[in-house]
């Protein structure tokens, strides 16, 4: 496409000499733009998607794909037979009775907090990879009877507690006396800690064996839900018409995760939609400093053009030259912006550990962005999207210059020479 001559001329101005520094520099921060946008763009997409996915990992990996619940508050009576249905459908791994509550958790140091306590059978748990598979002190194999409970490993900081220790579980839900109505305090053994790697149920959740869940929260014949997991997550709602259907007759409703979660994740879409808009600006300007670099080196090189023309030089030999000189430009930056995003994704929670010793300051904050760790997801569509953009935007802007280079009559730029 573009002749030895003319890749030779194109690269000879990008070069710079004396007299011709200012034009340089110009093309130089548009290099710097375009990679500075094409990297920030394939960070932040990456951060947002991975974001998005530990988020929606830990959430079903605690709390399951969809539950089962009576229509009234009476709770599931006949919720092992439930559970027993479900179980026989197909694309279901696992479904599980739970009982759960609202309680305050508070310790013999003094500390109080609320949170949610989950009643679950032992061998329930112990499937659980989010949980079985992250505890940080104690054994799940003690989890069982009457007495023992499991908690997150940030509830057990705050409450100042270790395993071995006793923890007591304050229900609003009180029992009624001659005196009023008492609230119900229960103290458990902590024998298991786990870390989630969320913030929120780190802090805030626990679990007790069934039957004492089912006793502290009087529910001695039923359970709150039956916790259901699908082998596909994306295809819950096939899972939720098949479960009415083997549940027809019974008064239960199904909510899937979809629905009690939508209006989260639509929100951390529409955020990951506005800062691609936001950040793609960037690119975008990076590209209209190609133009006007471009443009002020049509102008300087207006004899060298009229020169080229009188010995020969076609006007498709002057566009291309012009044309490769811009996109050049576009296309270093693109590679080094996609090269340096790629490397930041990779090394993104040693960097973040590297800028927080650096500057004595939390980047990160648990509390804020519910997860303990800055992930990052790089989606090969999506970089291929970002790096395509990086291109385009470079070789639009180069084709107004090169136009105009192109067009420049030879006689009148050696009259203004």
């Amino acid at each position: 496409m573009f002749s030895p001559f003319e890749r030779a001329v194109a690269f000879r101005y990008l070069r710079a000499r004396k007299g011709e520094r200012f034009v340089s520099v110009i093309a130089i921060f548009s290099l710097v733009g375009i990679a500075l946008g094409v990297a920030t763009l394939i960070i932040v997409m990456s951060v947002m998607n991975g974001f998005r996915q530990e988020l929606l990992g830990r959430i079903l990996g605690l709390n399951g794909h969809l539950g089962v619940y009576a229509q009234d508050n009476d709770g599931l009576r006949d919720f092992d037979n439930i559970a027993a249905r479900i179980r026989g459908l197909p694309g279901i791994a696992s479904a599980t009775p739970i009982v759960e509550g609202q309680v305050l958790f508070t310790s013999d140091e003094g500390g109080a907090t609320g949170g949610l306590a989950r009643g679950i059978r032992p061998e329930d748990l112990r499937a659980r990879p989010l949980i079985a598979g992250n505890i940080r002190a104690g054994d799940l194999a003690r989890f069982g009877g009457d007495d023992t409970i499991v908690i997150g490993t940030r509830l057990a900081r705050k409450l100042g507690i270790r395993v071995g220790e006793r923890i007591t579980l304050v229900s609003p839900q009180g029992r009624t006396t001659v005196m009023g109505t008492v609230p119900r305090l229960r103290a458990y053994e902590v024998v298991a800690l786990f870390e989630a790697g969320m913030q929120e149920y780190d802090s805030s959740y626990v679990f007790l064996p069934f039957g004492a869940a089912q006793i502290y929260f009087q529910h001695r014949d039923s359970a709150t839900q039956v916790e259901v997991f699908v082998d596909d997550p994306s295809r819950v709602r096939n899972a939720t018409r098949e479960i009415f259907g083997a549940l027809r007759g019974l008064p239960v409703r199904v909510l899937d995760w979809q629905d009690s979660n939508s209006s989260f994740f639509n929100a951390v879409q529409v955020e990951r939609n506005v800062m691609f808009l936001i950040l793609t600006l960037i690119i975008i300007v990076a590209a209209f400093n190609i133009v006007s670099s471009l443009i002020m080196l049509v102008k300087d090189k207006g004899r060298d053009i009229a020169v080229l023309r009188t010995v020969g030089a076609t006007r498709g030999a002057i566009l291309r030259i012009f044309l490769l000189a811009g996109a050049s430009i576009g296309i270093a930056g693109t590679l080094i912006g996609f090269l340096i995003g790629l490397v930041f994704c990779l090394n993104i929670e040693n960097i973040r550990q590297f800028l927080q010793g650096l500057t004595g300051t939390e980047l990160f904050s648990a509390e804020i962005y519910f997860l303990t760790k800055l992930p990052a997801v790089v989606e090969p569509m999506e970089v291929a999207q970002v790096v395509g953009m990086g291109l385009g935007l470079s070789l639009l802007a180069t084709i107004y210059p090169s136009w105009r280079a192109a067009r420049l009559d030879p006689v009148e730029g050696l009259r203004n020479a």
